[in-house]
Protein backbone atom coordinates (compact mmCIF):
# COMPACT_ATOMS: atom_id res chain seq x y z
CA UNK A 1 0.00 0.00 0.00
CA UNK A 2 1.16 3.53 -0.79
CA UNK A 3 2.00 5.82 2.12
CA UNK A 4 -0.34 8.81 2.35
CA UNK A 5 2.50 11.31 2.56
CA UNK A 6 3.95 10.08 -0.73
CA UNK A 7 0.91 10.35 -3.03
CA UNK A 8 2.24 13.49 -4.71
CA UNK A 9 5.67 11.95 -5.27
CA UNK A 10 4.19 8.68 -6.50
CA UNK A 11 1.93 10.55 -8.90
CA UNK A 12 4.88 12.59 -10.17
CA UNK A 13 6.98 9.45 -10.69
CA UNK A 14 4.21 7.63 -12.55
CA UNK A 15 3.48 10.55 -14.84
CA UNK A 16 7.16 11.14 -15.62
CA UNK A 17 7.86 7.46 -16.26
CA UNK A 18 4.86 7.10 -18.56
CA UNK A 19 5.34 10.53 -20.14
CA UNK A 20 1.74 11.44 -19.40
CA UNK A 21 0.00 14.63 -18.31
CA UNK A 22 -2.76 15.43 -15.85
CA UNK A 23 -5.21 18.26 -15.08
CA UNK A 24 -7.47 18.85 -12.07
CA UNK A 25 -11.00 20.18 -11.53
CA UNK A 26 -11.85 21.05 -7.92
CA UNK A 27 -14.81 22.48 -6.07
CA UNK A 28 -14.79 22.64 -2.27
CA UNK A 29 -11.07 21.87 -1.93
CA UNK A 30 -10.38 25.27 -3.47
CA UNK A 31 -7.13 24.34 -5.22
CA UNK A 32 -5.70 22.09 -2.52
CA UNK A 33 -5.22 19.14 -4.90
CA UNK A 34 -3.47 21.42 -7.39
CA UNK A 35 -1.30 22.81 -4.59
CA UNK A 36 -0.26 19.32 -3.51
CA UNK A 37 0.65 18.33 -7.06
CA UNK A 38 2.68 21.47 -7.66
CA UNK A 39 4.64 21.06 -4.42
CA UNK A 40 6.78 18.52 -6.27
CA UNK A 41 9.65 20.18 -8.18
CA UNK A 42 9.35 19.75 -11.94
CA UNK A 43 5.54 19.46 -11.88
CA UNK A 44 5.33 21.56 -15.04
CA UNK A 45 6.52 18.50 -16.99
CA UNK A 46 3.28 16.62 -16.32
CA UNK A 47 0.77 19.00 -14.70
CA UNK A 48 -1.07 21.09 -17.30
CA UNK A 49 -3.39 23.02 -15.00
CA UNK A 50 -6.25 23.13 -12.58
CA UNK A 51 -9.63 24.79 -12.43
CA UNK A 52 -11.50 25.64 -9.24
CA UNK A 53 -15.23 25.82 -9.90
CA UNK A 54 -17.63 26.69 -7.09
CA UNK A 55 -20.74 27.82 -8.92
CA UNK A 56 -22.86 25.63 -11.16
CA UNK A 57 -22.48 28.26 -13.88
CA UNK A 58 -18.69 27.93 -13.79
CA UNK A 59 -18.93 24.13 -13.96
CA UNK A 60 -21.00 24.45 -17.13
CA UNK A 61 -18.93 27.21 -18.72
CA UNK A 62 -15.42 26.07 -17.79
CA UNK A 63 -15.79 22.28 -17.81
CA UNK A 64 -18.77 21.53 -20.02
CA UNK A 65 -20.83 19.97 -17.25
CA UNK A 66 -24.36 19.68 -18.58
CA UNK A 67 -26.99 21.89 -16.94
CA UNK A 68 -29.32 18.89 -16.90
CA UNK A 69 -26.77 16.92 -14.88
CA UNK A 70 -26.66 19.63 -12.23
CA UNK A 71 -30.44 20.10 -12.22
CA UNK A 72 -31.26 16.38 -11.94
CA UNK A 73 -28.32 15.03 -9.90
CA UNK A 74 -26.83 18.09 -8.20
CA UNK A 75 -23.30 19.44 -8.15
CA UNK A 76 -22.24 16.90 -5.53
CA UNK A 77 -22.95 13.75 -7.49
CA UNK A 78 -21.31 10.91 -9.36
CA UNK A 79 -22.52 12.34 -12.66
CA UNK A 80 -21.17 15.85 -12.00
CA UNK A 81 -17.78 14.50 -10.91
CA UNK A 82 -17.56 12.34 -14.03
CA UNK A 83 -18.36 15.23 -16.35
CA UNK A 84 -15.90 17.47 -14.50
CA UNK A 85 -13.05 14.95 -14.94
CA UNK A 86 -13.77 14.54 -18.63
CA UNK A 87 -14.19 18.28 -19.07
CA UNK A 88 -10.91 19.25 -17.40
CA UNK A 89 -9.01 16.60 -19.38
CA UNK A 90 -10.47 17.94 -22.62
CA UNK A 91 -10.01 21.60 -21.60
CA UNK A 92 -6.27 21.18 -21.04
CA UNK A 93 -5.67 18.39 -23.56
CA UNK A 94 -4.16 16.19 -20.85
CA UNK A 95 -3.91 12.43 -20.79
CA UNK A 96 -5.70 12.25 -17.44
CA UNK A 97 -8.26 14.35 -15.60
CA UNK A 98 -9.08 14.31 -11.90
CA UNK A 99 -12.22 15.87 -10.43
CA UNK A 100 -13.38 16.33 -6.86
CA UNK A 101 -16.72 17.67 -5.65
CA UNK A 102 -18.24 17.50 -2.19
CA UNK A 103 -19.60 19.09 0.94
CA UNK A 104 -17.05 20.32 3.48
CA UNK A 105 -19.61 21.94 5.76
CA UNK A 106 -20.51 23.03 8.20
CA UNK A 107 -23.70 23.80 6.22
CA UNK A 108 -25.04 22.58 2.91
CA UNK A 109 -26.13 19.11 3.92
CA UNK A 110 -29.45 17.74 2.73
CA UNK A 111 -31.24 14.41 2.73
CA UNK A 112 -28.83 11.83 1.27
CA UNK A 113 -26.00 14.38 1.04
CA UNK A 114 -24.33 14.72 4.44
CA UNK A 115 -21.45 17.03 5.27
CA UNK A 116 -18.31 15.11 4.35
CA UNK A 117 -19.78 13.50 1.21
CA UNK A 118 -17.25 13.61 -1.63
CA UNK A 119 -17.22 12.28 -5.19
CA UNK A 120 -13.92 11.70 -6.98
CA UNK A 121 -13.55 11.05 -10.69
CA UNK A 122 -10.63 10.03 -12.86
CA UNK A 123 -10.77 10.15 -16.67
CA UNK A 124 -8.20 8.63 -19.02
CA UNK A 125 -10.00 9.43 -22.27
CA UNK A 126 -11.44 5.93 -22.64
CA UNK A 127 -13.23 5.49 -19.34
CA UNK A 128 -14.07 7.51 -16.28
CA UNK A 129 -13.98 5.98 -12.82
CA UNK A 130 -15.97 7.56 -10.00
CA UNK A 131 -15.71 6.89 -6.29
CA UNK A 132 -17.85 8.09 -3.39
CA UNK A 133 -16.57 8.54 0.14
CA UNK A 134 -17.68 10.21 3.35
CA UNK A 135 -15.26 11.99 5.67
CA UNK A 136 -15.77 13.34 9.16
CA UNK A 137 -14.28 16.25 11.01
CA UNK A 138 -14.27 19.97 10.53
CA UNK A 139 -14.13 21.75 7.18
CA UNK A 140 -10.34 21.82 6.94
CA UNK A 141 -9.94 18.16 7.91
CA UNK A 142 -12.51 17.11 5.31
CA UNK A 143 -10.76 19.17 2.62
CA UNK A 144 -7.33 17.74 3.46
CA UNK A 145 -8.53 14.14 3.63
CA UNK A 146 -10.42 14.49 0.36
CA UNK A 147 -7.46 16.08 -1.45
CA UNK A 148 -5.19 13.24 -0.33
CA UNK A 149 -7.76 10.69 -1.46
CA UNK A 150 -7.99 12.35 -4.88
CA UNK A 151 -4.24 11.88 -5.33
CA UNK A 152 -4.44 8.32 -4.05
CA UNK A 153 -7.18 7.55 -6.58
CA UNK A 154 -5.12 9.06 -9.40
CA UNK A 155 -2.09 6.95 -8.46
CA UNK A 156 -4.19 3.78 -8.33
CA UNK A 157 -5.94 4.51 -11.64
CA UNK A 158 -2.71 5.37 -13.47
CA UNK A 159 -1.03 2.27 -12.09
CA UNK A 160 -3.89 0.15 -13.47
CA UNK A 161 -4.06 2.02 -16.82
Amino acid sequence: MIEESSFEANLADLLRQRERTIAVAETFTGGLVTDMITNIPGASRYFLGGIVVFSDKSKVKSLGVREATLRVNGAVSEQAASEMATGVREHFGSDYGIAITGLAGPGGASFGRPVGLVFFAFSNGKTTMVDRMEFSGDRLNIKRAAASQALRMAVECITED
